[in-house]
């Protein structure tokens, strides 16, 4: 992973629109504050883990905790909840910085669960809604403490409501009500056995301000996320790739445009938009003229009803 060095606090650039050399950018104070947040909950917590799906606000938390905990190695492993229809670009990214980082690689799979008769395909195809039990399974058998989510406010109103530090409870639910204050930065990761806490790094971050970041610091991402030609159907107002998931049906035809993806769950639910914007530049400006949030535009799974964030977020949902 190639970086560019973090302008430093007595560096000549100053804050967006201050004077002041010693006054940190926009990026930096969000970099300074995750940082913070990996470096808190390594001293308070025993069994950390991060959320790792090979999209890119998980590429950008690896890249905070790289940061964080340099030049020593991260001290937390990684947990990709494979659904079994990921794209092939994503799995490969994800095995290579778990290669070139030595990190510890933990996947629990719903085909898995889905061979064992514990979960049912659903007749849509999606297997995101499928990831609860996997997930929380897998949590509870590794006694992990603190899980580190890529969940940001701006994505979803759900997510809005997240707290930094996000109590669960020993069956890995969310109660909204049950949220701590956070003043001051002061996070609370009290929790009691079997009770577990979500933390979200990058909750205080916008779309713009990852690609921002990941232009300045040069982060490698996977290569759906440029435009580029692929094979895609439309369904409910999206272009969905085609797959063996069950799509596209018999009405649906399959046309090739070039296309590329804002955020990447798996081919059954994550939709392509229309673009011409292959490099990062052009990333940004795209973003910068859109008024739908990724998820938005982009999710089939968060449309399948007003709540439906909220209610696999209350059932154990990351």
């Amino acid at each position: 992973m190639t970086t560019v060095p973090a302008t430093t606090a007595t560096g000549t650039a100053g804050a967006e629109g201050t004077d002041s050399p010693y006054a940190l950018s926009h990026l930096d104070a969000l970099e300074s504050e995750a940082v913070h947040i990996f470096r808190e909950v390594a001293g308070e917590f025993e069994r950390p883990v991060i959320l790792f799906s090979g999209g890119k606000d998980s590429i950008l938390m690896l890249h905070l905790a790289l940061k964080a905990f340099a030049p020593a190695a991260v001290p937390f492993s990684l947990l990709h909840v494979d659904t079994g229809h990921n794209f092939p670009e994503v799995l490969a990214i994800r095995d290579r910085l778990v290669e070139r980082h030595g990190l510890r690689l933990h996947v629990a799979s719903v085909q898995e669960y889905i061979d064992a008769g514990k979960l049912r395909e659903r007749p849509d195809g999606l297997r995101n809604p499928l990831q609860t039990l996997p997930l929380t399974e897998k949590i509870q058998s590794e006694r992990f403490d603190a899980v580190f989510g890529g969940g940001r406010r701006d994505e979803e109103k759900a997510r809005a409501k997240e707290r930094v530090f996000s109590l669960r409870d020993e069956f890995s639910q969310w109660d909204p009500r049950r949220q701590r204050p956070e003043l001051w930065q002061l996070y609370n990761g009290r929790h009691a056995p079997g009770e577990h806490v979500r933390v979200f790094p990058i909750s205080n971050w916008t779309e713009l301000d990852v690609w921002q970041y990941i232009e300045r610091e040069q982060i490698e991402l996977p290569e759906i996320y440029f435009a580029h030609e692929r094979e895609v159907f439309k369904r409910s107002g999206m272009w969905l790739t085609a797959g063996e998931w069950g799509g596209p049906k018999e009405t649906e035809s399959v046309e090739t445009r070039q296309v590329r993806y804002r955020t990447v769950g798996d081919m059954s639910c994550t939709g392509a938009v229309d673009s011409r914007a292959t490099t990062l530049d052009a990333v940004i400006t795209e973003i910068t003229a859109s008024r739908l949030t990724e998820r938005g535009a982009t999710r089939a799974d968060d449309k399948m009803s007003e709540a439906a964030m909220e209610d696999r977020k209350r059932e154990g949902y990351f």
